[in-house]
């Protein structure tokens, strides 16, 4: 490889390595959050926290993608170099490089098919993507390491003028995937953003991934006989909907953001969870753990910190934008918790256990 293809693949991996490493970060908080160690813990404020976090997130992700692709146009002459092995060190050298591009391609492109909600494989996405993205950041740290001599000597000094094209389509390229993208978490660009995976469509003017229809709960959440069962050390106490909503009322702005990166916010009306807490006989701050009408999958069950549950802004909510929860939207009650993702936030709750 040529001194002025090396001072764009420079360019190019540096650039690559600051996506990569901003969506590696962001996702590792996204998972501590739903896996939380005992060690880690979320605040409630600010609200909008996670929301650019996880937007961020993806957002990085889809950066990485013309940028993989650039880099590794600029470097596929080197590739094609005999012999294919000189020695053990350049055998290695190879195999890492191997590594790395097989590690980021998975990564970027489960993600983008899950930002897409399309999984055409049968292995449980969460699990597998971030047990890749530590190969895939371990490896580029080691790529960066055997690089930076040459990384070093490479960007002290501009590309030839013929080389230069290629770096202003590249960077050209990238800002179009972010910007066509963005709409989906950055609203001021939702009308620029032809390619955004979600809008404001949807029920009461927010979207939905899981419908009540396919998590099976329709018959349950429209029966009159439904309660909502709150167990605390001093025994459970049970509430119609009606109860419910003669209780004191909150109301709060509050965007809920999925792990797909999309977020919209909207105005929730409900029962403080403090203010529950009380009601029920137990103490705000205390952890408890909820339960969905919907008992198959992974997030039937979720469990609010004491640092939400303390919160006069986490809501079991009752109304959306002005309106009856929409079953779709968790009728007759969902938990709204602030800076928390959308898997988090628990539609059909029909059960309190504080912990």
């Amino acid at each position: 490889m040529n001194t002025s293809s090396e001072r764009v693949t420079a360019r190019i991996g540096l650039a690559l390595a600051v996506t990569f490493t901003l969506c590696f970060v962001t996702g590792l908080i996204s998972h501590l959050i739903q896996h939380p160690p005992s060690w880690f813990g979320w605040p409630s404020r600010p609200v909008w926290l996670y929301r650019v976090t996880q937007g961020t997130h993806v957002l990085s992700g889809i950066a990485s993608i013309p940028l993989l692709l650039a880099k590794l146009w600029s470097v596929y002459p080197k590739l094609l170099e005999r012999p294919v092995l000189r020695s053990l060190p350049h055998a290695l050298e190879r195999l890492s490089i191997l590594v790395l591009s097989a590690a980021a391609f998975f990564e970027l492109v489960t993600g983008l098919f899950n930002v897409a909600q399309n999984y055409p494989w049968t292995f449980y996405f969460p699990q597998l993507h971030y047990a890749v993205a530590w190969v895939a950041i371990g490896s580029i740290l080691v790529h960066i390491a055997v690089k930076l001599p040459i990384v070093r000597r490479s960007v002290t000094k501009p590309p030839e003028p013929s080389r230069r094209a290629f770096l202003r389509t590249t960077w050209l390229a990238t800002g179009v995937a972010v910007v066509s993208t963005a709409g989906a978490t950055v609203p001021l660009l939702r009308n620029v953003s032809g390619l955004s995976w979600r809008s404001g469509k949807g029920p009461q003017g927010l979207p939905v991934n899981r419908t009540a229809a396919a998590a099976g709960v329709l018959d349950k959440a429209n029966d009159p006989a439904w309660r909502l069962s709150v167990v605390t050390p001093n025994g459970t106490k049970t509430y119609s909907l009606e109860e419910l909503r003669a209780l004191p009322r909150t109301s709060a702005e509050l965007p809920i953001a999925c792990v797909e990166g999309w977020s919209e916010s909207a105005r929730w009306n409900g029962v403080s969870l403090p203010e529950l807490l009380r009601h029920a006989g137990s103490t705000p701050g205390t952890p408890v753990r909820v339960f969905s009408l919907e008992k198959a999958g992974p997030y039937g069950i979720s469990e609010l910190p004491g640092e939400h549950t303390a919160d006069e802004l986490t809501l079991l909510a009752l109304e959306l934008n002005g309106e009856i929860l929409d079953a779709d939207h968790g009728f007759p009650c969902r938990i709204i918790a602030p800076n928390r993702p959308g898997v988090l936030q628990t539609k059909w709750v029909n059960r309190l256990e504080t912990l």
